[in-house]
């Protein structure tokens, strides 16, 4: 059974075109209704009943969820057309636009992996003694607290909470998992008059908490404190802010759900091969830490990460995949706005990718100001740094005119800015990065921005980023052949000194992605560019310092096939003629080591360089002075030899 789309001009305040919308979107539209929440409540309560409902109305969309649990039924999907859609000043019709973020908004959300973080709430206060006590004595009623203050410290005897002495050396972890190391640690004693005793100061001590509260106001223990869970600070001059986090850790007691945002696959990684470094991309836009380098690859703590999707996008080999949606669903996500948009007589459209605070920003211009322009469609997504190069391209070539990236006050520019400079170089002037703080300056540049036109064949964003970048690059330069990328791009070839190059093959038996090959019959170094990462290794491992990077987007066909790079003559074994090593080198090694090494100073043990390995083995076997030759083998002895000897016989 078809579903139906419930609609509502919200009191007149939009114009919807039921009739489009139905055939755009090949849903069922009984109309246009003027106040499906109020006066018209019971035409959404027997839709509701029936089931296989659509209702176009977010803001209210927990009454009618209230609806369908006194009714005992599934609640229906909500879609916002109204903010995103009716509410603007653009004159033209946002029917094309409302048939597109419907047939988003019915796109199944995929399933996330998760796991269970148990925090029993045990916490550890840190600050000035005025303060910190003070915080304790107010949380000790609900959660088992330790307060740790400065050495030197006077300790007032409680039986609330636990007061030590000591500095905090280092902290690690997450909620419900926190490690402290405190040096110079005390405890006080119990008995005794006066003032409590304390006992030897003792460094390297350590123990483990839920929560930590941080009320000293200068650095934070971790990197990206806001995204630490379980971890809380306050300017302990600010008694709001004290209050504020003091109520926060008194909700963290219990069972939560920690989402695993990032899937990690060792094999691919390009991190680093036999100690050589290589890329670190991950490395170094992780804004919380939780990436660290492992050996050959690097690993990712899920506890600590905080799910920004920057690690994923920077990633040249899909070794780290975002999880929270996959790109596979952002991918098609993007393909259904734009054929939706297509099939409904939408042309040129702006795709406009923002986050939270962007959907807050849509929201106040469509109620306040001009809205967006009818061929502008929002596409909210949880991690904005993890919108990368690919995933704009493939919006430009599935039919998009431009896009534009709304950023918020805490989004991470670290990926975001690069990949960003990446897609440019690609599809120059199509893509933008809008750090817009005021809904009206927002409405006035997307109503002022020059008008762009979507190519005319758009693709099918399918595969991986590497392949749907490739593929839509392809699509946006039909008629390029290269085109020169940044510094530092996923994408490139490889260019090699052939003077310096003495095919050692090192750069070979190290690429991590097996776009430099060899010929096991001829001494060559071939390369095959698509497969090729730039991560550096070859350029780190040479030892001849013959290779160096070129980053560049080869669009031919050129780029899916071995070219050979280097290649010499191979050397003929003096003794039987089989070919082996490269000719120069050969010739080398006998110009250095003839008569010039004491291995090699008469010319029979010199010859042995020119020989393959079985002639090598013979000649050196049957040479004079052999260091390897015994003493001459004696006879078998026999029973006549034994007798012969015996004086009996």
């Amino acid at each position: 059974m078809s579903k139906t789309l419930l609609l509502c001009d919200c009191l007149g305040s939009q114009s919807v075109d039921a009739a489009a919308l139905s055939k755009a979107t090949g849903l069922t539209c009984s109309g246009c209704h003027t106040s499906l929440c109020t006066t018209q409540i019971d035409i959404a309560v027997k839709a509701v009943e029936t089931g296989d409902v659509i209702i176009a109305c977010l803001q209210e969309s927990y009454r009618f969820a209230e609806v369908a649990e006194e009714l005992g039924v599934d609640a229906p999907l909500f879609i916002d057309i109204r903010d995103r859609a009716g509410w603007t000043d653009d004159k033209v019709s946002t029917a094309p636009k409302m048939a597109a973020l419907v047939a988003d908004g019915m796109l199944p959300e995929p399933s996330y992996r998760s796991i269970d973080v148990v925090s029993e709430g045990t916490c550890l206060i840190i600050g000035a003694p005025d303060i910190a006590l003070a915080t304790a004595k107010t949380l000790v009623e609900t959660l088992p607290v330790t307060v740790l203050l400065a050495p030197g410290a006077e300790i007032v005897p409680t039986h609330e909470f636990d007061v030590v002495l000591g500095n905090l050396k280092q902290a690690s972890g997450t909620i419900g998992q926190f490690e402290v190391k405190i040096d110079a640690f005390q405890q006080s004693l119990i008995g005794g008059r006066g003032t409590p005793g304390l006992t030897s100061p003792r460094d390297g001590a350590l123990s483990q908490c839920d929560i930590i509260l941080d009320l000293t106001g200068g650095s934070p223990l971790f990197p990206a404190p806001e995204k630490r869970d379980g971890y809380l600070r306050a300017d302990p001059k600010s008694q709001p802010a004290v209050a504020e986090v003091v109520f926060a850790a008194s909700q963290l007691v219990g069972t939560f759900e920690k989402p695993l945002y990032v899937r990690m696959e060792p094999t691919l990684c390009a991190h680093s091969r036999a100690e050589k470094p290589a890329c670190s991309n991950c490395l170094n836009v992780c804004p919380t830490g939780a990436i660290v380098s492992a050996g050959e690859h690097v690993s990712i703590d899920p506890m600590i990460c905080a799910g920004c999707g920057a690690c994923a996008a920077v990633c040249p080999s899909g070794a780290i995949s975002y999880e929270m949606p996959t790109v596979d669903h952002i991918f098609r996500r993007i393909n259904t706005l734009a054929s939706a948009y297509r099939k409904a007589g939408g042309k040129d459209a702006t795709l406009l990718v923002h986050g939270d605070h962007g959907a807050e920003m849509i929201s106040l211009s469509a109620r306040h100001g001009r809205g967006l322009p009818a061929n502008v469609i929002p596409m909210e997504i949880n991690a904005l740094s993890g919108f990368g190069h690919a995933e704009m391209l493939a919006a430009l070539a599935s039919g998009f005119a431009r896009v534009d990236i709304l950023v918020g006050p805490k989004t991470e520019r670290d990926a975001l800015d690069p990949q960003l400079a990446l897609a440019l170089a690609i599809a120059p002037e199509k893509a933008s990065i809008l750090d817009i703080s005021d809904p009206d300056a927002l409405s006035e540049y997307l109503f002022d921005a020059e008008p762009l036109t979507a190519i005319d064949a758009p693709i099918l964003p399918l595969g991986t980023r590497r392949q749907v970048a490739r593929l839509a690059a392809k699509a946006l330069n039909p008629t390029s052949e290269t085109i020169a990328l940044p510094v530092g791009a996923p994408y490139g070839a490889v260019v090699v000194d052939t003077d310096a190059c003495t095919l050692c093959l090192a750069c070979v038996s190290l690429c991590p992605s097996g776009a430099l090959g060899d010929n096991p019959d001829l001494p060559q170094l071939r390369f095959q560019e698509d497969a090729c990462l730039q991560c550096g290794v070859c350029t780190n491992v040479c030892p001849e310092k013959a290779i160096t990077l070129e980053p560049q987007f080869d669009l031919t066909d050129a780029a899916y096939t071995q070219k050979i790079l280097n290649e010499e003559e191979p050397f003929a074994c003096v003794e039987c003629g089989t070919l082996f090593g490269v000719k120069s080198t050969v010739e080398k090694i006998m110009e250095k080591l003839a008569g010039n090494h004491s291995m090699f100073a008469n010319p029979a043990a010199a010859r042995m360089i020119q020989m393959c390995d079985g002639c090598r083995i013979n000649a050196q076997y049957h040479s004079q002075n052999n260091p390897f030759a015994s003493k001459e083998r004696p006879f078998p002895r026999t029973s006549d030899d034994y007798l012969s000897k015996r004086k009996d016989h």
